[in-house]
């Protein structure tokens, strides 16, 4: 015969060695010794072969009513005896042994039945008490998978009989529904079903209970919700009439643009009239000096001709005379010397009236001259103070843009403290809100709401971790010596304080995924053995300084988040000094060994990398310290420095205003400036034309004298040509026309000086009747604005800052009549819903805390039962499934197997197993020389063809099973005389290959079974009569 199983690899673990009873069932003292692989038992009836079984099953922890062989454990007390005792020695050897290093090879079960109570107890190898409670024996029982009550492990003779013998196919159903262990699954998840129904009934019991508060609790949310929305209506108001207040200053403000600009387009319109004054000016100007030349060349011109005409007149005369005279020249002799006479009178009248125009003309052109002169000087004098007047506002005018450039320069560096003070205000109050948020929960300092919502996924994912995560690591952590390292500890760790710890690199990515589901992105994950003791760092490898350590500072009570900050972070390396000369005097100059880093209080951070020095300096972003143990302190100084900080601002910003308003009045001062530089530098154009004009008249004065030479050489020569007087007639003539024209150019000059005159006046009158007198008035109405916004400013500052109206947003441009509208109706809307809310919104508060605080932890209770309920109703579902699959396959396999053994004898058959009916048929088919037909019933076998088909059916279900050992009390009972042999060699066969320990419990002859090295037979003692 081949051997499956080799002797060296075979497990001996939970092999029974030996079997000892004392006053048990009919034995008194029984003690068998048993082979590792087939044992035969055999005696007559009634020498006590089925109380082994029994004695097994009771050793093993069975109840008496399970053996159905008693009632109670007393039943098996031999009688007349007090006590019965079962002892039961296991191998314990191989890969498979049971906790080896405390039993050894060998482990002993001892159970003592009394009449009043039994014990179970397991000893090692040497006897020694190792345990005595019944978990302990099921731990055993479980590890060697020892099923008593299972048919294929432990099969009774009442089992035998029931089973193997009966044609019943619901009694072959049962047998092996029990055997595949099938039915104690199907009972165990249907008393979890019923169980898991009653919880879920009690839990919808609980979660009734507290329905009704929490009907309470949601009315009094509502009537919360509205009472705080009484509160926004309320607060709305207030802050409608601080608008309104300051409505009034910003009002006055838009009439202060709106006058300014008004008095900006007034003033423009200054040098635009003054440019028409000019200009009519200057053309004056220019028309006088036409007119006064015109005038004067129209008095020489007409001097000159009068003369003449004079002298042609007399001429005429002469010339009619002398041609009278020629006819009458003999009759008018005389009259001729008389004539002479007349004429030589004449000339001399003439020359007398040229020497007075003569001696005239001198006194007129001297006294002219002075005059002139005398204006030039005055001109002169003018010219020079005007000069001096221009030269003097240019340079105020130049002093005064360079302090409107200082000035503007000043509120540029005013509005950069403004925005530097709001940033620093801004600044105060987030770290505000982050200390009093971090308050409340410490966790929160170490990633906001983000690793809160990570926290509540892993709890979510809990079981699927192998170890729970451990994060973050800020949140383990506290300082030894106060706050007052808070800021440098935190600074020296860095983003390991928002970092977690995980064991694996399984658990590594389902944080990873849990970190996913809650948002939170670029999450630090370290995985470290969660498994290490704390880490002991000797004396020499720490920093030999008296200043502390990082580590030194730290207290944790979770021995890993220590190992990970001196892995990962070297924290035991690195020094924390109070100021930046021992920072140097510790990094650079002492090279202490093992230092890795210095901090200082003030932020500095400073390490040298062999020849390399480096300072880092300080961190400006300004971060509130997450370690500190009180933040009373932190909080209360951010609000002193926010409450400075805002103040500060508020100073900035009235300084702001006074240089504004300094410095609109130098712009002012500055315009006013220019505009009298532009008159000075007019006027100055003006005496400079009128020095010109002085300067021509003294010219002119000496042109006269000239003229009156030329006359009296005229007269001398009209004496001496007196003849041809007849052709300065004809000159005469033209010099007239020439005076007629001029005369009129004059009256056209004339006409026009008037029109210019004229006009120069009406702008005149326009400047100081309407240009300037609306500028003076539009200043005044400016200066009274001023006026009422202080006032206005006064009155709105004493309800509240303008930094608060500020803090509210952009003026949205309302007007002081559409806010007043505006607080009219919230009022009423106040009123109205006042009048509905009796209660305190304080009052509501408190009820709804009390009444949340009072089913807070009930909620909290039931709702973990009920996430438990339906975990546990989830893996009853998988574990339901996983059992109708599993059935579907045993199914399969029963059926092959069970083929298996059939086809050694040339046999063919079925096994067909309703789990609905709860049937198991059998079908065999006979070989083609034998019969041809299919028998469904194993009564229509014959007695060998039945019994072997019941064997491959009991030997299917065996190779299905495992266990260590199997024990069968009349395992025969199904074979038949004739067939018996075989089927005993079929069976030996099979437990020799199958490997487990066999004890065979038979009353019939077993001398037909081969013997071997690994068969052993022994026979029991005969009953006593």
């Amino acid at each position: 015969m081949a051997e499956p199983i080799d002797r060296r690899r075979r497990s001996k673990a939970g092999i029974v060695q030996k079997i000892r009873l004392e006053n048990f069932m009919c034995h008194s003292s029984l003690q068998i010794e048993l082979g590792d692989w087939v044992n035969f038992i055999t005696g007559q009836n009634g020498s006590g072969k089925s109380a082994i079984l029994t004695a097994l099953c009771v050793a093993f922890g069975s109840r008496a009513k399970e053996t159905q062989r008693g009632s109670t454990l007393k039943d098996f007390i031999k009688t007349g005896c007090s006590y019965a005792v079962v002892h039961v020695e296991l191998k314990n050897q191989g890969d498979d042994a049971f906790k080896p290093e405390i039993y050894g090879d060998v482990i002993i079960i001892e159970r003592k039945i009394s009449g009043t109570s039994n014990a179970t107890v397991l000893k090692d190898q040497q006897g020694r008490k190792v345990a005595s409670r019944k978990e302990d024996l099921r731990e055993l029982v479980e590890h060697f998978s020892i099923d008593v009550e299972n048919p294929c492990v432990v099969m009774g003779q009442d089992r035998s009989r029931e089973f193997l013998h009966s044609g019943n196919d619901k009694d072959k159903f049962k047998f092996f529904y029990k055997a595949t262990l099938l039915q104690q699954v199907e009972e165990l998840l249907q008393d979890i079903e019923i169980q898991l129904e009653k919880a879920s009934v009690d839990v919808d019991v609980l979660e009734g209970s507290i329905r009704p508060i929490e009907r309470e609790i949601n009315e009094l949310q509502e009537k919360i919700k509205n009472m705080v929305h009484i509160e926004e209506i309320s607060q709305q108001a207030k802050q409608l009439k601080k608008k309104l207040a300051w409505s009034w200053v910003y009002d006055v403000d838009r009439q202060l643009q709106q006058q300014q600009a008004k008095i900006g387009k007034l003033k423009d319109r200054v040098p635009l009239c003054q440019a028409k004054i000019d200009q009519f000016t200057g053309e004056v100007e220019k028309l006088r000096q036409c007119f006064t030349l015109k005038k004067s060349e129209i008095a020489s011109m007409v001097e000159k001709t009068a003369e003449v005409r004079r002298i042609k007149d007399e001429l005429q005369q002469t010339l009619a005379l002398a041609t009278k005279d020629k006819l009458k020249l003999d009759e008018e002799y005389g009259r001729k010397i008389n004539y002479i006479q007349k004429l030589m009178n004449s000339v001399r009248s003439l020359q007398q009236q040229v020497q007075d125009t003569e001696e005239q003309h001198a006194r007129n052109t001297q006294a002219d001259k002075f005059a002139i002169e005398e204006k030039l000087k005055e001109l002169q004098n003018e010219v020079a103070t005007v000069e001096s007047m221009l030269a003097r506002l240019k340079e105020e005018e130049s002093a005064l843009s360079d302090n409107v450039h200082q000035t503007s320069r000043e509120i540029e560096d005013i509005t950069e403290m403004i925005r530097s003070k709001e940033k620093d205000y801004q600044d105060f109050s987030n770290n505000i809100r982050e200390l009093e948020r971090n308050q409340i929960n410490k966790v929160t300092a170490f990633g906001g709401e983000k690793v809160m919502n990570l926290l509540r996924t892993i709890e979510r994912c809990y079981q699927r971790f192998k170890c729970p995560p451990i994060g973050p690591i800020g949140a383990h952590l506290t300082l030894n010596n106060g706050d007052v390292w808070a800021g440098v500890v935190e600074n020296a760790i860095g983003r390991l304080l928002n970092a977690f710890i995980v064991t694996n690199h399984k658990d590594s990515n389902l944080l990873r995924a849990c970190a996913k589901e809650a948002h939170y992105s670029n999450l630090q994950i370290i995985i470290y053995d969660f498994s290490l003791p704390r880490l002991h760092i000797p004396p020499h490898m720490l920093p030999q300084t008296r200043h502390p350590t990082t580590l030194s500072l730290l207290h944790s009570e979770n021995h890993t988040v220590v190992n990970v900050l001196v892995d990962m972070g070297s924290v035991e390396r690195q020094v924390l000094v109070k100021n930046y000369e021992e920072g140097k005097e510790v990094a650079f100059d002492q090279r202490i060994p093992n230092l890795k880093e210095v901090y200082t209080l003030d932020g500095h951070k400073m390490f040298s990398r062999g020849s390399v020095q480096t300072v880092l300096p300080v961190n400006r972003q300004h971060r509130t310290t997450r370690l500190c143990a009180n933040y009373d302190d932190q909080i209360s100084d951010l609000k002193r420095r926010a409450s400075s900080a805002q103040k500060e601002a508020q100073q900035c910003r009235r300084r702001k205003r006074e240089v504004e308003d300094k410095l609109r009045d130098l712009q002012g001062n500055l315009q006013s400036v220019k505009r009298r530089c532009t008159k000075a530098d007019h006027d100055l154009s003006s005496k400079r034309l009128a020095i010109q004009d002085s300067a021509y008249d003294v010219g002119a004065c000496t042109s006269p004298a000239a003229t009156v030479d030329e006359l009296h050489q005229e007269i001398l020569n009209g004496q001496e040509e007196i003849q041809e007087k007849e052709n300065l007639r004809e000159s005469a003539k033209g010099d007239i026309d020439a005076i007629e024209k001029a005369e009129s150019d004059l009256v056209e000059i004339e006409r026009n000086l008037g029109s210019a005159e004229t006009s120069k006046v009406h702008f005149e009158g326009v400047m100081k009747n309407k240009v300037l007198h609306d500028i003076n008035e539009a200043e005044k109405e400016y200066k009274e604005l001023e006026h009422q916004r202080e006032d206005s400013c006064r009155k709105a500052s004493i309800l509240c800052p303008e930094s608060e109206i500020l803090a509210l947003g952009d003026w949205d441009g309302s007007t002081p009549e559409q806010l007043s509208a505006q607080i009219i109706r919230l009022n009423q809307r106040l009123q109205r819903e006042s009048e509905r809310c009796t209660e305190s919104i304080d009052e509501l508060r408190m009820s709804h805390e009390k009444k949340e605080r009072k089913i807070l932890r009930k909620r909290k209770t039931y709702r973990a039962f009920r996430e438990k309920l339906n975990a546990c109703q989830k893996a009853l579902n998988l574990r339901s499934s996983k059992f109708q699959r599993n059935k579907s396959l045993l199914k399969r396999q029963m059926f092959w197997r069970f083929n298996s053994h059939l086809g050694r004898k040339g046999f063919s058959g079925k096994i067909k197993i309703s789990y609905e009916e709860r049937t198991l048929s059998i079908e065999v088919k006979m070989p083609q020389d034998s019969s041809s037909s299919t028998v469904r019933d194993t009564r229509g076998l014959s007695g060998g063809e039945r019994s072997f088909s019941t064997l491959c059916f009991a030997l299917a279900l065996h190779e299905m099973t495992e266990a260590p050992f199997r024990a069968m009390d009349e395992f025969d009972v199904f074979m038949d005389a004739v067939s018996r042999k075989i089927s005993l060699d079929t069976l030996v066969e099979f437990a020799l290959s199958q490997g487990s320990q066999w004890v065979l419990i038979t009353p019939h002859d077993i001398s037909m079974v081969k013997n071997g090295d690994r068969i052993k037979k022994q026979q029991m003692a005969a009953p006593r009569s």
